[in-house]
């Protein structure tokens, strides 16, 4: 036989005969030296779904997955997170899903760690075998906010303050009036209206709307530049009240023809794409729904939600509802006001409903004075609210404001905070839940100002009673929003 065996025949023997001892060896080698061996096969955390990513309040849970199964009950004592982050673990098969019970708190790193966890398989009634050590970690976003600056060189501009790196940027050339603004979902651009300076007291009817780049959780020099971007100009038809989509994908748009004004109504503008009229009944107040498909538009007695979509007929119409508020951010919930119009004990007064797609109406309060905004937190457990209460000083009717937090669950509601003057303005809620930006009026004889506030929980470990401490921002400017 061995006469029979070609050369290329022998050498296949033996490469079969020398890879069979190299594998054996290896083998030997791995279970002998350990999780610290470099021919080591064992368990190991084989990806991090938040390895070195920047993640936002909208993030709420980061996937292990291992190589192998795991002996659960000690990857779960030992998995630690730093700085600390509560969640919850769940399993499916060889990953591990760790969910955060509140967002997590922003202009942060954080470490995600796991020793001593040991793999299932186990000979006899031995443990299984340690696996490698694994360390990962990831980042929150800048903190960041936004306003309408109102005295010296940001008058009428938007200004940007990036906490986490102490930084303020004007974004906004000095020849541009800015109305109203939103960020787009990452916070690196704001979409904004504004107008011409010189447009003096017409500058409503001309307003055109922009992006503008805010440099935030990007690799930032100290000669950032802010670059500005024409979205929709004002040639044929008046721009008014806007609204950007949860995706950043699509931008509404209320417009009016200034040759006809009876060719009203609403546009959407789809990303990178050419305006488009929606050819629906014209309406009041809009938001578009959190899942960037319909537009909620106030029209006579009810809220009717209307698809994005030229000529569509609408997907529902609820008649009991004069205004749409807020939407919780996953779309499951929504914050409307009921004027009460068809209820003559109920005369001059408003009713804030949540609203929810389960059918759920549930009235939360029923006031005299005026629902100006509200605002859910970040888990959608409470709602934050801009308020008024009546007041009769003499013949003077006047409307006190304050800042109410409403629990979704109770309708419990707390007055957190009694502001001086009314002001018809908005409140913006971190996405981290830190706390509320609101602007407040001041004035003395000389001048009437606005300057940012910042209503945060209270800094006592030993109070639980939910009070909030308000802190004055050394800025002065309204329209004070958080970026997402």
């Amino acid at each position: 036989m061995r006469n029979s065996l070609q050369p290329i025949d022998k050498i296949a023997i033996a490469l079969i005969i020398l890879l069979t001892l190299v594998i054996g060896l290896l083998v030997s080698l791995g279970n002998a030296c350990g999780t610290n061996c470099l021919f080591n096969t064992g368990a190991r955390v084989s990806n991090f779904s938040w390895e070195n990513k920047t993640i936002g309040g909208e993030d709420q849970a980061f996937l292990l997955t291992f190589n192998r199964p795991m002996d659960r009950t000690t990857v779960e004592k030992n998995l630690v997170v730093k700085p600390p982050l509560p969640g919850k673990i769940s399993w499916s098969g060889l990953r591990l899903a760790y969910t955060l019970q509140n967002p997590a708190p922003y202009g942060e790193t954080y470490q995600v760690s796991l020793t001593q966890a040991r793999d299932k398989f186990a000979a006899g009634n031995k443990q299984g075998q340690i696996m490698q050590p694994f360390v990962g970690q990831f980042h929150t976003r800048d903190r960041a906010l936004a306003y309408i600056g109102s005295k010296g060189e940001e008058n009428g501009r938007l200004v940007l303050f990036n906490w986490t790196q102490q930084r303020k940027t004007i974004l906004t050339p000095n020849n541009l009036i800015v109305f109203d603004f939103e960020s787009y979902p990452k916070g690196d651009r704001l979409l904004f209206s504004a107008a011409n300076k010189d447009s003096g007291v017409d500058g409503i009817r001309t307003l055109q709307l922009y992006t503008v780049t805010t440099g935030v959780n990007q690799a930032q020099t100290s000669n950032f530049q802010p670059q500005l971007k024409l979205v929709l100009d004002n040639q044929k038809y008046q721009n008014n009240k806007f609204d950007l989509s949860q995706d950043g994908q699509t931008i509404v748009v209320q417009r009016i023809s200034p040759d006809n004004t009876s060719e009203f109504g609403l546009w959407a503008i789809s990303e990178n794409q050419p305006p488009e009229p929606l050819n629906n009944s014209p309406g009041g107040d809009f938001l578009i729904t959190p899942d960037g498909q319909a537009v909620a538009v106030a029209q006579g007695e009810g809220i009717a939600l209307l698809p994005l979509q030229p000529n569509a007929k609408p997907i529902d119409f609820l008649p009991k509802f004069g205004q749409v508020l807020s939407f919780s951010a996953d779309g499951s919930g929504a914050a409307m006001i009921n004027y009460n119009t068809d209820n003559p004990k109920l005369r001059y007064t408003r009713s804030l409903f949540y609203v929810n797609n389960q059918g759920i109406q549930k009235e939360l309060l029923n006031i005299k004075g005026s629902i100006i905004d509200c605002q859910f937190n970040p888990t959608a457990t409470s709602l934050y609210c801009l308020l008024t209460e009546p007041e009769i000083i003499g013949d003077e009717y006047l409307e006190k404001p304050y800042i109410a937090e409403i629990d979704l669950k109770t309708s419990k509601t707390t007055n957190l905070l009694s502001l001086s003057k009314y002001q018809d303005s908005k409140i913006s809620i971190a996405p981290d839940g830190l706390g509320i930006l609101f602007n407040q009026i001041s004035s003395n004889d000389s001048e009437t100002a606005s300057s940012l506030w910042l209503l945060i929980p209270s800094s006592s470990k030993s109070s639980n009673s939910g009070v909030y401490d308000a802190e004055a921002l050394p800025f002065i400017g309204f329209h004070p929003q958080w970026l997402p």
